[in-house]
């Protein structure tokens, strides 16, 4: 939930309140804003007041000209600045006064708007026009609703809070936009939409390009997290295509392990791109079992980032074990999810044409619910026409081949294995 204020800046860790006062500060934002930025009988042009009104609404207006509040002019506004009408037509159709045209400006421009009803887009609207995209954020953006948002993996001031169960993430994905690709077509694919957060639009703001998500967090009450990241491998095959060997890619190995360049890496002080990277996926259980445990959160502690280093079976275990905290129904539900999700992956029809790079399972429980998702689609791409991928062979240059069900069915035998007894 953002904090509406001039500069967003969080709350105090441990604050008991923030829940109450987000909340309240939201009701107080979309029942005022309205009347805030109400025209008055002065400044309200009188083309903006009877522009694309009909008879009756123009009547009605006449005979109470207090109901024609900035709801209407917002949605006026809104649609004259849609895909399809940006050119030209946006500016045509703005209030003339400055003041009202600068309040106006300050809502986000909608790039995509698949899913939302109209009232709700249009308070959301309201509530987002207040928000501070400075907030602490991840791949996996989390807030613990009672105490503060807290950063559990990836790259800073990648989200930021939108709404009540929403929240923005940056556009990923190159110039290509890939990411709001894949949701978009997920959401309309009925075999899989039920895995991924549910997409609602793009949005540009303040110079940034946004999707706005569903919040996986929202109605968990401090719950345990966990982001587990997919495959066996992390990179697309075009990053890895240049074989030119590089100094710096050598100084990040030997950073990490001084024995493991070979003696002609050492002599040439270098290593090529697809060599450093296979060895960094050798660092953790990529290779191995076809998923890592990126971070984890569990409940009155700060987030466990270093995780990537978790190797063996044995350690991989124990990280799961100190997840499920000897949950034995816990963890049946959650199998049942991922289950499910390998089912769905399975039959899905876009999947099979499809490599998953990077993404991620997201799982979390508290004391009520469970909920498993498929997340981070930013490196994935469609395959060649006629090329059908298993997602379960081993990787060679060409055959787009990731891992990603030989790691969920290892993920699945390996929860089935934690030791819940103690």
């Amino acid at each position: 939930m953002p904090r509406f204020q001039p500069e967003w800046k969080p709350s105090p860790p441990g604050s008991a309140c923030e829940l109450s006062t987000s909340m309240n500060a939201f009701f107080r934002l979309t029942s005022t804003r309205f009347v805030c930025l109400q025209p008055s009988s002065k400044e309200q042009p009188s083309r903006l007041r009877h522009e694309s009104a009909s008879p009756k609404e123009q009547r009605r207006r006449k005979e109470n000209p207090g109901s024609y509040s900035a709801v209407t002019a917002f949605r006026q506004w809104r649609r004259s600045t849609s895909v399809g009408s940006r050119s030209g037509s946006a500016n045509s159709k703005l209030p003339n006064d400055p003041a009202t045209v600068r309040r106006l400006e300050q809502f986000p421009l909608v790039l995509s708007d698949t899913s939302m009803p109209d009232e709700d887009l249009s308070l959301k609207f309201l509530a987002l026009n207040a928000l501070d995209l400075t907030a602490p954020a991840s791949d996996v953006l989390l807030k613990n609703r009672l105490k503060s948002w807290f950063q559990l993996s990836g790259h800073p001031d990648g989200f930021a809070p939108a709404g009540p169960g929403t929240v923005w993430k940056r556009r990923t994905g190159g110039a290509e936009n890939t990411e709001r690709m894949v949701y978009e077509a997920l959401s309309k694919d009925e075999t899989m939409r039920d895995c991924v957060p549910r997409y609602y639009r793009e949005v540009e703001y303040k110079g940034d390009t946004f999707i706005e998500l569903q919040d996986l967090l929202f109605g968990f009450n401090d719950p345990h997290v966990m982001d587990i990241k997919m495959g066996t491998r992390t990179f697309l095959e075009s990053e890895v295509s240049k074989t030119a060997a590089r100094p710096d890619l050598y100084q990040k190995m030997v950073a990490v392990d001084p024995d493991a360049p070979t003696i002609q890496e050492h002599e040439q002080r270098a290593v090529t791109k697809l060599r450093y990277m296979q060895f960094r996926e050798q660092q953790s259980s990529t290779c191995s079992h076809g998923f890592r445990i990126e971070a984890m959160k569990l409940p009155g502690a700060p987030p466990i980032t270093d995780l990537k280093r978790v190797k063996s079976h044995s350690e991989v275990l124990g990280t799961m074990a100190m997840f499920l905290k000897g949950r034995g129904n816990t963890r049946q539900k959650l199998l049942e999810r991922l289950r499910n999700l390998r089912v769905k992956f399975q039959q899905s029809t876009y999947f099979q044409t499809h490599e998953v790079i990077g993404s991620s399972i997201f799982m979390i429980y508290d004391e009520d619910k469970v909920g498993v998702w498929l997340i981070d689609f930013a490196k994935t791409y469609r395959v060649s026409d006629g090329q059908i991928l298993t997602h379960r062979s081993g990787w060679e240059q060409g055959n787009h081949e990731e891992g990603f069900l030989f790691g969920l069915d290892n993920l699945i035998s390996t929860i089935e294995e934690v030791d819940i007894s103690s």
